[in-house]
């Protein structure tokens, strides 16, 4: 259960951004509900959001791996259960979705697959990175992708806290819009 009631979606001046939540994601979904308190933060991070996976060169099927794998790290159930949906979509298999807890003794992962999940291990647990981290990611990533799959990486670390902190779970019974 959330520790803070989420917020009413029927709020006049919330509206815009409701009907842009709407239109963007499908509908509000409990992080979006929580996030509506402050009108600022919540449109921040939509903008942040959208641009980290719509807007960036970064596969689609690492993007989701590495989302997935910071999920499973911090036990932040709601973030994997919204984002497994969307990883088999874009070229996981289930398979490796299976294997990501302990994917360091898995064969489901390429040599390039392994070097964004250490760097996502590193990044997660350990904040600093080690220079040969990202200098083994050189070989298959250029600057731009670079800068994307440690934004991919931090950001997620971002909404997995937010959800934690609050306690935000799938099942919570939210406020009538």
């Amino acid at each position: 259960m959330a520790r803070l009631p989420y917020a009413s979606l029927s709020s006049e001046p919330i509206q815009p951004l409701v009907e842009r939540i709407t239109k963007e994601r499908g509908s509000v979904l409990h992080l979006y509900q929580m996030l509506l308190h402050s009108p600022p933060v919540a449109e921040g991070w939509l903008n942040y959001l959208t641009a980290i996976r719509q807007k960036c060169s970064l596969n689609g099927a690492l993007r989701e791996l590495v989302i997935v794998r910071v999920a499973i790290i911090n036990g932040a159930d709601y973030e994997a259960a919204q984002h497994v949906p969307i990883a088999l979509k874009e070229g996981v298999t289930q398979a490796q979705i299976d294997a990501l807890s302990d994917w360091q003794a898995s064969d489901q992962f390429s040599e390039k697959e392994k070097r964004v999940l250490a760097l996502t291990d590193e990044m997660t647990r350990n904040v600093q990175v080690d220079k040969a981290t990202i200098d083994n990611l050189k070989a298959h990533f250029d600057e731009r992708e670079l800068v994307e799959l440690v934004a991919t990486v931090a950001s997620y670390n971002m909404v997995s806290r937010f959800l934690e902190a609050l306690g935000i779970h799938i099942d919570d019974e939210r406020s009538p819009a």
